[in-house]
């Protein structure tokens, strides 16, 4: 952000609907806005107000902003539930010196649905009739290959860290590469959107400023004075049959490797989010969380805030955790600084939304890939993926990992 400044009072009006058409119908084509998870969630459209950030206080600043934007507004909320009222969505970057900028988007429009309430919130003059869904785009041929991070580069990045980790620089790295594509300047995003909405209902799917993506982790839940998360860390791929399936969920709960690396990041979530909350707990030992293509292990923790903190409050706390940058947090960063030959930008930092009580739902951007502004008829789309370095990696299978995690996404573009 170019400083703290006053914002333009905005007036934010939700109604009721009696029906909504698939959300993902409703998008821009071209930069939609979205947090869609099991059919349930918020996208929008147009922008009444846009507040960009960066540097080491960007998340600590989006929180002042945002108490300034809700301090200045008029909110008229006839259904009163997650996701309406006055919405901001978001995405950070993950580094602080990143050259990306992180960004608080409020639509003109606002379009939610949580079971069976719908609604829709209008900010300002915006038009009082829901909007048309409009019929998808054409497919458009994609091929993904290497970007700055080759996979002979990643082994030897890999190689590099579990070296510096047996030295005593570190206990865990999570060490990413990226693949790079490009794409129509017209291509409709939400055909990869809504692929990755269909194949994945059980994850958090969005799209903020051209990051798309399917993320399995909650990085936070902010709601009604609970906060909640969900750790993911540790990871193996799904069987051939439901007999090898169950085989590699078994041997993943054993995984000493697993465990460990599993241990880090449930840890540093919970020294974040002690200190602003009471009745903080989590489970006794990770489960096997089962998605499309892999199985994690999960840890869901749980309490109640005492601070007051918002949403955001909770992010500047919260991010980066072990599962995106590793243990101790500033050797992990600077390994990674040192190891990764690109920008991470947004990937694997903090996307979601928040509202006007300063509660909200923010994921981790993972499974995901950021898509450049149009330039000379056509967009680069650059996917990430990472895998957790301990002392026990094997450079290989932290590939093959790699592979894993980027198939959602490379697929959607398909």
């Amino acid at each position: 952000m170019t400083g703290l400044r006053a914002f333009p009072p905005l007036t934010a009006t939700t109604t009721a609907l009696t029906a909504t058409p698939p959300l993902i119908g409703l998008l821009d084509a071209f930069d939609p806005l979205a947090f869609i998870r099991n059919r349930d969630g918020i996208v929008g459209l147009g922008v009444a107000l846009r507040i960009e950030f960066s540097g080491a206080s960007r998340l600590q600043d989006a929180a002042e902003a945002w108490r300034a934007v809700v301090a200045a507004a008029t909110v008229t909320d006839s259904v009163a539930c997650a996701g309406t009222g006055l919405i901001a969505f978001g995405s950070f970057t993950f580094a602080a010196g990143s050259g990306s900028t992180s960004v608080l988007i409020v639509p003109s429009v606002i379009i939610g649905r949580h079971g069976d309430v719908s609604w829709m919130t209008r900010i300002g003059d915006a038009g009082a009739e829901l909007p048309e869904a409009v019929p998808l785009g054409q497919p458009f041929p994609v091929t993904f290959s290497a970007g700055l991070m080759t996979a002979e580069g990643y082994v030897a990045a890999v190689s590099a860290t579990v070296q510096s980790i047996t030295s005593g620089a570190a206990r865990k790295v999570v060490v990413a590469r990226d693949l790079t594509a490009q794409i129509p300047d017209d291509a409709d995003l939400r055909l990869p959107l809504g692929a990755l909405a269909a194949a994945y209902p059980d994850t958090f799917t969005f799209a903020v400023d051209g990051m798309i993506g399917s993320s399995p982790e909650t990085l936070v839940r902010a709601r009604n004075g609970i906060v909640s998360a969900r750790v993911l860390a540790g990871s193996a791929a799904r069987g051939s049959d439901p007999t090898a399936d169950a085989r590699a969920a078994a041997a993943l709960a054993a995984s000493p490797k697993d465990l460990a690396e599993h241990a880090f990041a449930l840890s540093s979530v919970l020294d974040a989010l002690g200190p602003r909350s009471s009745g903080l707990v989590a489970n006794q030992r990770p489960f096997p969380l089962q998605l499309r293509n892999i199985w994690h292990l999960a840890s869901d923790v749980t309490g109640a805030l005492t601070d007051g903190s918002s949403a955001l409050d909770l992010l500047s706390a919260m991010h980066p955790t072990a599962a995106v940058a590793g243990d101790p947090t500033d050797a992990a960063l600077s390994l990674i600084a040192e190891l990764e030959p690109f920008d991470r930008g947004r990937y694997a930092g903090p996307v979601g939304w928040v509202d006007g009580n300063g509660d909200g739902e923010w994921a981790i951007a993972l499974r995901c890939a950021q898509v450049s502004e149009p330039r000379a008829g056509s967009r680069t789309v650059t996917a990430y993926a990472g895998a957790g370095i301990v002392g026990e990696s094997d450079p290989n299978r932290e590939l093959a990992e790699t592979e894993l995690k980027l198939s959602p996404v490379v697929d959607a573009f398909r």
